[in-house]
C-alpha cells in the first residue's frame, strides 16, 4: 500500500494545476448538484478527506470548523487560495487518508467526495474515518461506483486498466460494501446515472 500512495502522489501533484478545468465536464454531466448535496449536510468538526483543490469549499454551511486533508501538497496549494479568495478560516494540511493523523472520535462529520475511487485501499480509509468518527458521527459521500448494470459495469472495468495506471483512479469499487463490513448505519443511500454515481449519508454507531 506505500509504494501505491507514492506512486500516486506525484501524478495528483501534476494534475493540480489542471484538475479543476479538466473535472469540470464530468460536474456538469454525472456530478450535478453532489457537492451542494454533501457538503450542506456537514455540521460540527469537520474532516475532509481528499479535499484536492477545495472545490466543495463554497457549498459548506457557516459555523462548521472545517480541516482538511489530502495526499498532495500542489493540490492544497490551490485549496489554499481557494479558502483565500472565500475567506474561509479551513484548517489544511498534507495527510494520507489511509493513516489519518488526528485521535479517535476527533469530528462529528467526516466528508469525501470522489475519494475513496483515488485511493490505493479504499478499505483502510472507510476505517480511519470510523476510527476518528465520534459516536453517532456521520460519514457523507458522493463517489463512481460500480454500476449494477452489467453493460455499464463492463465499460468501467476497461477503463479502470488505463484509469488505475495512469491516475490511480478506480472504477469499480463499492465503499458502501466496507461501511455495512464496519457498522456504519446507511441512513441514505442514492445511485444515479446508471448506478455510476452514488451518494450516501452513513452514520457511526453510538455503542
Amino acid at each position: 500500500m506505500a509504494d501505491e500512495t507514492e506512486r500516486v502522489r506525484p501524478i495528483w501533484g501534476k494534475l493540480a494545476p489542471n484538475y479543476d478545468k479538466s473535472i469540470g465536464f464530468f460536474e456538469k454531466v454525472l456530478f450535478a448538484g453532489c457537492r451542494q448535496w454533501v457538503c450542506s449536510k456537514a455540521a460540527g468538526e469537520v474532516l475532509e478527506v481528499g479535499v484536492g483543490t477545495g472545490r466543495n469549499f463554497e457549498y459548506y454551511p457557516p459555523g462548521i470548523r472545517l480541516t482538511g486533508v489530502d495526499l498532495s501538497e500542489p493540490m492544497l496549494d490551490v485549496a489554499h487560495r481557494r479558502a483565500e479568495q472565500l475567506g474561509r478560516d479551513i484548517h489544511l494540511r498534507v495527510g494520507d487518508a489511509q493513516a489519518l493523523e488526528f485521535a479517535d472520535k476527533s469530528f462529528d462529520t467526516v466528508v469525501a467526495t470522489l475519494t475513496l475511487c483515488s485511493v490505493p485501499d479504499d478499505q483502510v480509509v472507510v476505517a480511519e474515518i470510523k476510527r476518528v468518527l465520534r459516536p453517532g458521527g456521520r460519514f457523507l459521500s458522493f463517489e463512481h461506483v460500480a454500476s449494477p448494470i452489467p453493460a455499464v459495469r463492463l465499460v468501467q472495468s476497461v477503463l479502470a486498466w488505463v484509469m488505475v495506471r495512469t491516475e490511480g483512479d478506480h472504477q469499480t469499487r463499492e465503499p458502501v460494501l466496507h461501511l455495512q463490513a464496519e457498522g456504519f448505519d446507511v441512513e441514505r443511500l442514492e445511485r444515479l446515472k446508471w448506478g455510476i454515481v452514488e451518494r450516501l449519508v452513513a452514520r457511526k454507531a453510538t455503542g
